[in-house]
């Protein structure tokens, strides 16, 4: 059976940073989506397509609602769900005090358990379809994610965090242990239906030399592997980083010197960076997740999104849950407006929604399979409410362009404005009021 959606739709077919921005995308107003066992068959102006449509066609009508492909989230923490919102800490001392006595509760797995499914029920809510995600340093953590997501047909990565030092002894593991735990999380999940792997060192404070050079080993075990850690969050960080390795040149020289800057190896946060950094994570084809609510709340400093953009640096957005404050891309992107302000710098709305969507998509090396609504793509889609408020009603309402709209949803929108969100063509969330 086929599926097709109605409504405005909207999606990248360039990358606005090297093409036209108005040029990079395909809009289509009275639109249709047809969608045949969970992939796109065609996009267009509905005018045109409907009498493609077979008598028993299932026909979704989003008519007056924007209709965009699923947001993809590059760096959070499903551990973290319920430290959100915890009061007064810089990154170190935050990790301390709130993180690792959350994440040690993960030994339990019925905790684990529900946490998972609020995290992933949560994501739908906010129209994020792909999410690559830390866990914590329990295998058992990693293996429920899996599951879960494997139950609602999500494209998600995610895998065992790597720990072996600095810090709460019930959190760590050991190089050996570490390397045999992800080893058998690999062969049973990286390539399961959806699902892929990413080798997960936390970062270079908490992992030592033998540890990073088993990360490097784990890297070569299957192909299409990933790996995602943390570089230059917080000046605190970089200055332990530099007494833990005092061989080093720099943060990111660490990694680089056991192979890890590579592709499909993301970096999130990455804000105080030297020059030769960028040219070095864009020479490896590694990406950096830009994760704004996060480095605000935190303390951590504004990022250079000129340097990240100037060096042709992969870059995707992150909400960076739970030092981040909110699951919305939407609110995400307004942030990061905000953060680019404070450093004369600006994020258009075209740039903005194509960073969630085929961008981030291109940061974890799955533009040929999400992103965009090319057919043969999997439909995964989020439908944005215009009108979800009063006051972003009343803004529309004095808009005469898609791009201003699409400036007051990454403002002014949150949860509110997800009408709906879809999986390979099913929908598994609706807004009920």
């Amino acid at each position: 059976m086929s599926v097709a959606i109605r409504g405005d739709i909207i999606h990248f077919t360039a990358n606005p940073f090297t093409t036209n921005e108005e040029q990079s995308l395909q809009i289509f107003e009275s639109g249709m989506l047809i969608i045949e066992e969970g992939r796109i068959r065609q996009v267009g102006f509905a005018s045109d397509l409907e009498h493609l449509l077979p008598p028993d066609n299932v026909v979704h009508d989003y008519s007056g609602h924007l209709i965009l492909p699923g947001f993809i989230d590059t760096h959070l923490h499903y551990p973290q769900t319920d430290v959100i919102a915890s009061y007064g800490k810089q990154l170190l001392e935050w990790l301390q005090t709130y993180t690792f006595p959350c994440e040690g509760r993960f030994d339990d797995p019925e905790y684990a358990e529900n946490v998972a499914d609020f995290f992933l029920d949560e994501l739908l809510r906010n129209g994020t379809t792909t999410a690559q995600v830390m866990s914590t340093s329990h295998q058992q953590s990693a293996e429920l994610f899996f599951q879960k997501s494997l139950a609602r047909n999500l494209r998600m990565i995610t895998g065992k965090t790597m720990m072996d030092r600095n810090a709460p002894d019930y959190l760590l593991d050991t190089p050996d242990s570490g390397y045999e735990q992800s080893l058998e999380l690999i062969e049973r999940w990286h390539g399961r239906n959806r699902l892929s792997y990413a080798v997960s060192p936390r970062f270079a404070v908490t992992s030592g030399e033998e540890q990073l050079k088993r990360t490097a080993e784990l890297m070569e075990f299957r192909p299409g592997l990933y790996l995602q850690t943390h570089l230059s969050e917080n000046r605190d960080e970089i200055k332990l980083v530099a007494e833990l390795f005092p061989w080093s040149k720099n943060y990111l020289d660490v990694y680089d010197h056991f192979g890890l800057v590579r592709e499909r190896a993301t970096f999130a946060h990455s804000i105080h960076l030297p020059e030769e950094n960028y040219r070095l994570l864009s020479e490896k084809d590694a990406a950096i997740s830009f994760c704004p609510t996060s480095n605000l709340f935190i303390g951590s400093g504004l990022f250079d999104f000129d340097s990240t953009i100037r060096h042709n640096v992969s870059l995707g957005m992150g909400t960076d849950i739970g030092g981040g404050t909110s699951f919305s891309m939407l609110k995400t992107l307004g942030e990061a407006y905000k953060v680019l302000q404070l450093r004369e710098q600006t994020l258009s709305p075209l740039k903005a929604f194509y960073l969630v969507t085929l961008g981030g998509a291109e940061a974890l090396c799955l533009d040929d399979k999400i992103g965009s609504f090319q057919p043969g793509k999997e439909a995964d889609f989020v439908v944005l409410n215009t009108n979800a408020t009063p006051l972003i009603q009343r803004r529309m309402e004095m808009s005469d362009s898609l791009i201003d709209k699409l400036f007051i949803l990454m403002t002014m929108g949150d949860d509110r404005s997800i009408e709906a969100t879809f999986i390979m063509g099913n929908r598994q969330y609706e807004k009920t009021s």
